[in-house]
């Protein structure tokens, strides 16, 4: 079944699929694309002086004319460089017409900008705080990483929304070309704001994946005169006593002393840490679809309350 979240998929994601494939494999199937006004998916080869974007189309020659290159081209949204920044990458379009180069070539002429609008018209104007969606790294800056929610447009996923366990930078996470998944946090104008720590589960559903006894691999994210936290999961960390040349982001092998729902506490002996690179290991959502009205972290028995609320007038 075709949803909404597969029409308008971040680039990339449709590049193989086989619908694409077929519709690109003859000039009369990307004239019926065109006359249907299908959403395609080809990879930029070329962005020429004038910053028109030439796509690798099986059948045919294909270009996006610049004025067609992204939704918010010309008005301060996007910025050429964003166009530069597509080649050799997948670009999803609609085709708009078709035109006889000096040469006899037939030429398609497709548009980014059309999918992008009805992928903001028809899907994320319609997505309300607390829905979740696929998305795509793009970019990863200090403060957060961008994302690709569909056709192309960008938004921010903020590090503080990242995980709960506290990261220097998103890289810890993620690397560019990254699927993941997000809840919308927040509208500002068109712009989405994206959150996803709450995807990830809850203190006592990370905790219910640990025994007290066991000894387990961790990161250090932070060295306190009191004690070193030590993340276990993205979203459950635990307290080591402290101990002398432990320094954040070190990989560390600690004890499980106590399991304390009561206190969301978890109390650990470190056994051993070294500097070790490590790529960020695959992240375990505890919810992929649907929507989120609030977001309970502590567990009920705890005096202290984490919790994120989505619908402040929750539908009937």
């Amino acid at each position: 079944m075709i949803t909404m979240t597969t029409l308008f998929a971040p680039e990339g994601q449709r590049l193989h699929a086989e619908e694409n494939r077929r519709a690109q494999r003859s000039p009369a199937a990307l004239r019926e694309a065109c006359g249907t006004g299908q959403i395609l998916e080809a990879r930029a080869i070329l962005c020429d002086s004038e910053h028109n974007l030439h796509v690798d189309l099986p059948c045919m020659a294909g270009v996006i004319p610049r004025e067609e290159g992204a939704l918010s081209l010309g008005d301060g949204g996007v910025r050429d460089i964003a166009l530069i920044s597509s080649v050799s990458k997948p670009v999803c379009f609609t085709v708009t017409g078709f035109r006889t180069l000096p040469g006899g070539e037939k030429q398609a002429i497709l548009s980014r900008r059309d999918a992008q609008r009805r992928c903001r018209e028809q899907y994320l104007q319609k997505l309300r705080p607390g829905d979740i969606l696929p998305a795509r790294v793009t970019r990863l800056e200090p403060f957060g990483a961008f994302c690709d929610i569909g056709c192309g447009i960008a938004a921010l996923l903020p590090i503080a929304n990242i995980s709960v366990s506290r990261i220097p930078h998103p890289s810890e996470r993620f690397s560019v070309g990254t699927d993941l998944f997000c809840a919308v946090s927040s509208f500002d104008g068109d712009r989405l704001c994206l959150t996803q720590k709450e995807l990830l589960g809850t203190w006592e559903q990370n905790a219910a994946l640990f025994y007290q006894g066991e000894t387990v691999a961790g990161i250090v994210r932070s060295v306190e005169e009191y004690g070193i936290f030590v993340e276990l999961t993205p979203n459950l960390a635990g307290l080591a006593e402290p101990h002398p040349g432990v320094r954040p982001g070190m990989q560390a092998g600690v004890y499980i002393k106590s399991i304390l729902p009561d206190r969301m506490k978890i109390k650990l002996v470190l056994i051993d840490a070294q500097d070790a690179a490590c790529s960020p290991p695959p992240l375990r959502y505890f919810q992929t679809e649907g929507h989120i009205s609030r977001f309970l972290y502590s567990p009920a028995c705890c005096a202290r309350r984490i919790e994120t609320v989505f619908d402040v007038d929750p539908p009937a």
